[in-house]
């Protein structure tokens, strides 16, 4: 594409912009399961082996998501975002034509090799325009569609397959690509790095497998899906092993595409830890509510998805109180406390039952989901405090990467309790005491992420939060 100077604009532009790519990615991904069965008898399959379509774009987020960094440095940031858009839309138009459960197949690795590069690059985008002091109320605008397309895809879904066509599922894609393209043209920075590095090709192989089979076999066990439990561990132990044989080469390599180093930096390092404990819950989420609201209360998906969206409502109300809140407290507080306060109304679903007011349970799911993006917004940021402008881009792969295992972990560590407890119990389908040791099950997880925030220090992150005494700079952001 030519290359354009882009329009002076503010950062909420540029955080809107990149929100709605994450927006699209986050809705296809959950519309998706809502029409398999309608999919299924379109393409003269079982439904079962509609999972298939859901791990090929795992696998393509898998061996893309870690070279994402690399190639933004060395093509330029916009051009490999606007790019990653057009992959991701044209993916979605072929998924739209497919005639065969094959042809859906690849066309949804196309989709993968989009998304995998979409969503970093637009982070990296944002962290490399957006200035420190405004960083968080950027990160309030982008976070928030990570938490609607969950919410909003399963009705979404329901509603174009049961009165147009599952083919409009992935339709639906295609104006937003382009007006992304578009915006993106006219308003992004394109931003590069002089002197990349070499790529890592080894690195980048053994990610691939490591990543493919983590994710795949993630996904199967969570869906069961055709393969037996035997199988389904020894894909994650090959992929467990090949991660080790990746560590062990990351060690001595001088630019690895995934630079565990930064591990060592507590910003970065705790943001890592504490956020994969919480995002196991915000895996399981979605998966458990809807599923309880049809099956436990006997609800349609539509109106279990009218409940479920009041998750949604609340982390719009976020991004207006999280400056605020975070300037007040500073980064460490808030995510101490707010962790055990969003655990707290996570464990309140697991009380949730026919006889309750509906607003009530509104109520709660409306916090909770307010201080579960509070919470997501607060990791986001403080991440990238103390990283220097030249490492950004293997951050925002690093974090990128163990962000999307760790949601598909949430759903496979949920259905895992959910059967244990049927298991006990000895239900053989899914009854309300099962859902309410699945939600107590991911709440324990959930609590621990509050001491992993203890250990950050009580100033990280002071020059995004404003927290503390005006000019005081950590110096570690002095780069």
């Amino acid at each position: 594409m030519p290359s354009f100077a882009p329009r002076p604009h503010g950062f909420r532009t540029t955080a809107i912009i990149i929100a709605c790519a994450l927006f699209m990615e986050q809705l296809d991904a959950t519309v998706l399961a809502t029409a398999l069965p309608t999919m299924a008898r379109s393409f003269s399959v079982s439904p079962l082996h509609m999972s298939a379509a859901l791990t090929s774009y795992l696998l393509g987020l898998a061996i893309f998501i870690p070279a994402s960094g690399h190639f933004a440095d060395r093509y330029g940031a916009r051009r490999i975002f606007r790019l990653a858009i057009l992959v991701f839309t044209a993916g979605s138009m072929l998924c739209g034509q497919s005639t065969s459960l094959l042809f859906l197949v690849g066309a949804r690795f196309l989709q993968g090799m989009g998304g995998a590069m979409m969503v970093p690059v637009g982070r990296l985008v944002l962290l490399r325009t957006v200035d420190r002091k405004d960083m968080v109320a950027a990160m309030s605008w982008f976070m928030v569609p990570a938490l609607i397309g969950p919410v909003v895809g399963p009705p979404l879904g329901g509603f174009l397959v049961t009165y147009l066509s599952w083919r409009w599922i992935f339709y639906i894609n295609v104006p937003i690509g382009i007006l992304g393209m578009w915006l993106a043209t006219v308003y992004i920075e394109d931003i590069k790095e002089l002197d990349p590095g070499p790529f890592d090709l080894k690195g980048f192989l053994l990610s691939c497998v490591s990543l493919s089979c983590l994710m795949y076999g993630l996904e199967m066990g969570s869906r069961g899906g055709g393969i037996s439990l035997g199988a389904t561990l020894l894909i994650i132990a090959v992929g467990l092993g090949v991660g080790i044989a990746y560590v062990l080469h990351a060690r001595g390599a001088a630019n690895p595409i995934l630079d565990f180093r930064m591990m060592r930096i507590p910003t970065f390092g705790i943001s890592v830890i504490g956020g994969s404990l919480t995002r196991i819950t915000a895996g399981a989420l979605p998966f458990l509510l809807p599923m309880m609201m049809q099956l436990g209360f006997g609800m349609s998906a539509a109106r279990s998805g009218l409940i479920t969206f009041s998750t949604a409502a609340g982390s719009v109300l976020m991004k207006i109180a999280a400056p605020p809140i975070l300037r007040r407290y500073g980064f460490r507080d808030t995510l101490v406390w707010n962790s055990l306060i969003a655990s707290g109304f996570l464990a309140a679903c697991a009380l949730f039952r026919p006889g309750w007011p509906v607003f009530l349970i509104h109520g709660v799911l409306l916090l909770g989901g307010f201080f579960q993006s509070l919470q997501f917004t607060a990791l986001n940021t403080v991440a990238y405090a103390d990283i220097s402008q030249p490492r950004m881009s293997s951050a925002t792969s690093f974090y990128a990467t163990f962000q999307q295992l760790m949601l598909s972990m949430g759903i496979c560590v949920s259905s895992a309790i959910l059967a244990l407890a049927m298991a006990v119990s000895g239900h053989a389908s899914p009854r309300l005491s099962d859902f309410s040791a699945a939600f107590l099950g991911v709440t324990a997880l959930s609590v621990l992420a509050s001491p992993v925030s203890a250990r950050l220090p009580r100033d990280a992150g002071r020059a995004m939060s404003g927290h503390g005494e005006a000019g005081e700079t950590p110096l570690a952001l002095e780069s």
